[in-house]
């Protein structure tokens, strides 16, 4: 035992590859791990050994002691070196105030406006409405597909941010070994030979993010995320804003039925009276023929209403996830106005877009990629790491001697590529460029949409009062022209006539209800609906936030 903790090797002694073992004079150790031997010996693998166990202490202590360092300097230098651009939102052109005033008595742009908040189709104080509205969010299979690609797109954050930290394996094995008795070394046959090794080591590697890039493609990573959940938005305002279009207009087409069902009933009078006239010799065989056309023409009209309105439940029912036969919808007139709703700022519009965030963030993950093509630039440095046991023995495995360990950094570095490193800072480059000129187109499309929204709401506003006062008109000339024609000093011609002219400005009334209606809805959806910025999930919320959790996904 004296020989094992000496600091020196004696005499004829060897050490085959330094782990863990001392020979000494006189002695042979097959496998060598861990154990002494006597002079004149050798050792035939000697995995592992060491002058003397307190060179090996000794050695260990200062590897405790440089290992923190090393991996705090690491870190410090990861942090220290991010190459790339930082991000900054794209400008865009942003007025100071809309174009267009909005119709009278709605609301104007102040600095302290309230918006619209959640659930902006209750605004129309509908509750039909907003029991379909209510499905969007949980049936539509369009909305469902964006939320299957946005849960894609937080895996991928979690893939990213793996590379963050080392990656551990082990591969156990047990190797048998034979040797021939044919086969012999200086002349001497040492016969036939059985030898076993069994390992159980444990590996560990870690690549430094000395330039940034793995946090760039984290962050990346969550910014796609990101833009993703502004498209889930975008697009439960896009299918909720055609549902409240096309519920308004069926009811639009319901408006129609009812005014073509009283006109066919007054027709129908209309056609007795010349019936009459004619029996008594008052009136000609031509206008009761013309009372037939006027109102079998009508009668055509009111059935083919039902064409369109039935496609119109047809898509309410696809919109709410549901096949056609499950979804009806009883007639109702349109009778109310559109509701006078806040328009805001236009630099709060930038805010309240989900097309908008989602541009912007898509730029932003552009943004990051020229930052991991810039870092390719510089070498990758990584650690690496193996520990573990092996014998001859199996039950030797967890003996002390067994042990065996290597650690040792690598620093891998390109130096001819062609100019690929180059071409790719020049596509990253480029991309981000595409991505913040859609930004910045977005931004103008979105102005533009408020602005054709808020002109088509005022002009309608003003073509429904004249045409209230065309109808009003209309309907008194019908009356003095029916009792001119029963006077018998005008024929049943000029009665149709005014008649025409009358049910014509009637459907235009009931069609500018309806026109309005759907242009209302058209505002709110440019304005954003009830949606702002501050709802999106933040860069660590997507990562470390079980996605089922997430606030913006409860509806």
């Amino acid at each position: 035992m004296s020989q094992f903790v000496s600091h020196n090797i004696p005499a004829g002694g060897s050490l085959s590859n330094g782990r863990g073992s001392v020979t000494s004079a006189g002695g042979s150790l097959p496998n060598g791990r861990g154990s002494v031997t006597s002079a004149g010996g050798s050792l035939s693998n000697g995995r592992g050994s060491v002058a003397s166990a307190c060179t090996f202490r000794a050695a260990r202590k200062r590897a405790r002691k440089f290992l923190p360092c090393a991996v705090v300097g690491l870190a410090l230098i990861g942090f220290g070196c991010m190459k790339g651009p930082n991000y900054q939102r794209p400008t865009a052109a942003v007025p100071q105030a809309y174009k267009e005033a909005p119709p009278e008595g709605w609301k104007e742009a102040q600095p302290n406006d309230g918006v619209l908040k959640g659930k902006w189709w209750e605004i129309f104080g509908d509750p039909a409405l907003n029991a379909l509205e209510e499905q969007v969010n949980i049936s539509n299979q369009n909305v469902l597909q964006v939320e299957a690609q946005f849960r894609q797109a937080v895996a991928a954050v979690r893939v990213a941010r793996t590379a963050l930290f080392p990656t551990v394996t082990t591969s156990p094995s047990a190797t048998g070994q034979g040797t021939s008795s044919r086969v012999s070394t200086g002349g001497i046959s040492r016969g036939n030979t059985v030898a076993g090794l069994y390992e159980i080591p444990v590996s560990a590697s870690y690549t430094a993010d000395v330039w940034g890039a793995i946090h760039r493609s984290v962050t990346a990573s969550a910014n796609t995320a990101q833009s993703l959940a502004a498209a889930i938005e975008n697009a439960r305002l896009l299918y909720q804003s055609e549902l409240a279009t096309d519920y308004f207009q069926l009811h639009g087409l319901d408006g129609d039925h009812d005014l073509l069902l009283q006109t066919v009933n007054s027709y129908q009078d209309y056609l007795k009276l010349t019936k009459v006239r004619f029996a008594g010799g008052v009136a000609s065989d031509s206008d009761v023929s013309e009372a037939e056309t006027q109102l079998y023409t009508t009668q055509a009209q009111l059935v083919d209403v039902d064409v369109e309105r039935n496609q119109m439940e047809h898509a309410i029912a696809i919109l709410i996830g549901k096949p056609p036969t499950e979804l009806t919808i009883p007639r109702q007139v349109i009778q109310s106005d559109p509701p006078k709703a806040p328009i805001g700022l236009p630099s709060q519009l930038l805010e309240r877009r989900p097309d908008i965030a989602d541009a912007e963030r898509q730029a932003a993950a552009a943004n990051q990629q020229i930052g991991i093509a810039q870092a390719a630039f510089f070498p990758t440095l990584t650690m690496a790491a193996t520990a573990g046991v092996e014998s001859g023995n199996v039950l030797n495995l967890i003996s002390w001697p067994a042990r065996f360990w290597t650690i040792g950094p690598q620093l891998a570095q390109i130096l001819f590529d062609a100019g690929k490193r180059k071409a790719q800072v020049a596509e990253a480059q480029a991309s981000y460029d595409a991505t913040a000129a859609a930004y910045r187109q977005s931004v103008l499309t979105a102005f533009q949409q408020v602005e054709d929204n808020l002109s088509t709401l005022r002009v309608l506003e003003q073509e429904s009062a004249v045409t209230d006062q065309a109808v009003k008109s209309a309907t008194r000339s019908v009356d003095v022209t029916t009792a001119q024609y029963k006077g018998g000093t005008v024929n049943y011609l000029s009665v149709i006539q005014v008649q025409t002219i009358a049910l014509a400005d009637q459907k235009s009334a009931v069609d500018l209800r309806t026109r309005r209606m759907a242009a209302s809805v058209a505002l709110i959806q440019a304005l954003g609906g009830g949606w702002d910025s501050t709802k999106l999930p933040g860069v660590q919320d997507v990562g470390d936030t079980p996605v089922h959790i997430l606030p913006f996904l409860k509806h």
